[in-house]
């Protein structure tokens, strides 16, 4: 079928989870379908628990599951009456062995929901679940293009370095077995979008996916909601982060080391993580040896707007981490205007731009260097104000959903125009 520049498109849009709160695929879920529908674009969500929030014209087809990792009882045994398919036994056996079943699960449960339906979407698009469901749709003859935010392997390769004994490691190895089939389907998916040339390169290297079929559509930021609010007052010495996901890559650890740094010289400084620690989490360890009981607050499940006010309320916004595939967090703290420091972890420094324009900059897992950059801009009233003032121009220039869902309707036309020189008979 051909494809004019103005032609509406009907999407089949997959998410495995599209959780609101935790993690970025229920905000790029919510804002990307959001705008492909201001478009024109006629789009369908199918999600597995959580499922996400969506605004109206974006449909949501539940895709329902065991949900085995559901607060407040994850890893839980489901009742025998809620088995009800093969997929379900097949879910249920992978999360007893410590493996991570929903990928491949929803996949499956996803292709039997399409099968019949090929004449009411025009492609399907996949939001990194890559399970092996997805080649056999291929094989039925859906056009598939897939967004990696970044290769998972840098996820597992991190935990497994921040692992404490053998079984933990062992933990890990199953937790992520999913990985080999993820990498097995990247390959053979035609068109992968990607949200940075950072894990471009990644995904190109760790995953061997062929460059020519990848293009970079970076995220934006939601400005009806990140943006200043000068009336609200900032707080002396409180710094913010974002850890939506308490793991290793977040650089939780090394930004509480370097918050101890600072509060020797300025006892006043404080930190507020927005997030919510894991079972078995390290947080609280280091908290307690760094002697930071009463200078670290968490708070979780607020809404943007909250999230917003927090920025206007900070004289610092930090992003510790130590791998971003994009970092929503630090372009939503530039979109708000708050100064910001970041490591250069990953794709944060082409978010951030050069150094000292949007954001101070240093490396990534250097307590010390965090330390020295916080301290630095919390000593300086007017740099503190070029850097919000700067990190606003960047956001609004560069990183809006508008522009991300234009540039995604591209690479539907050009998915589609692929796809039916491949289906034409020589």
């Amino acid at each position: 079928m051909a494809t004019g520049a103005g032609e509406q498109l009907r999407v089949a849009y997959l998410v495995y989870r599209g959780n609101p709160r935790c993690g970025g695929q229920g905000v790029y879920s919510r804002h990307l379908t959001r705008e492909l529908a201001a478009l024109g674009h006629e789009v369908t969500v199918f999600s597995g628990p959580p499922y996400p929030e969506l605004d109206p014209g974006v449909e949501l087809v539940k895709v329902p599951s065991l949900d085995l990792y559901r607060e407040p009882d994850p890893f839980r045994i489901p009742r025998p009456s809620e088995f009800k398919s093969t997929t379900d036994l097949l879910e249920f056996a992978i999360m007893c062995t410590a493996g991570f079943p929903e990928p491949r699960t929803f996949m499956t449960r996803v292709r039997r929901l399409l099968a019949g339906r090929r004449g009411e979407f025009d492609l399907v698009h996949d939001n990194q679940s890559l399970g092996s469901g997805l080649v056999g749709m291929m094989r039925d003859g859906w056009p598939v293009m897939a967004t990696i935010h970044h290769p998972i392997t840098v996820d597992r390769e991190l935990d497994l370095a921040h692992a404490e004994s053998w079984r933990r490691r062992l933990s890990l190895r199953r937790w992520y077995g999913f990985i080999d089939m993820q990498v097995r389907v990247a390959r053979q998916v035609p068109r992968v979008l990607t949200v940075s040339q950072s894990s471009l390169g990644d995904i190109a290297e760790q995953l061997g996916v062929d460059r020519s079929r990848m293009a970079v559509v970076p995220l934006g930021v939601d400005d009806s909601v990140f943006f200043p609010r000068p009336g609200v007052a900032r707080v002396p010495g409180r710094l913010l982060t974002t850890a939506s996901a308490d793991v290793p890559m977040k650089g939780l650890v090394p930004l509480l080391e370097a918050l101890a740094k600072v509060r020797t010289e300025r006892d006043e400084a404080h930190l507020v993580v927005i997030g919510r620690l894991r079972e078995g989490s390290q947080v609280p360890a280091a908290i307690a040896r760094l002697g930071l009981e009463g200078s670290v607050e968490f708070i979780s499940g607020i809404s943007d707007d909250e999230v917003a006010q927090r920025y206007a309320e900070c004289q610092l916004a930090v992003v510790p981490s130590l791998y971003e595939g994009f970092s929503l967090p630090a372009v939503e703290a530039m979109g708000c205007g708050a100064p910001l420091v970041a490591t250069t972890g990953g794709a944060v420094k082409e978010v951030a731009g050069r150094d000292g324009e949007a954001a101070l900059l240093v490396p990534p897992n250097d307590p010390g260097a965090l330390a020295a950059a916080i301290l630095r801009a919390l000593g300086d009233e007017g740099l503190r104000r070029q850097l919000g003032e700067g990190g606003r121009r960047r956001a609004r220039e560069h990183f809006t959903w508008p522009v991300t869902a234009r540039l995604t309707a591209e690479q539907y036309r050009q998915l589609l125009a692929e796809h039916e020189v491949g289906q034409t008979p020589c």
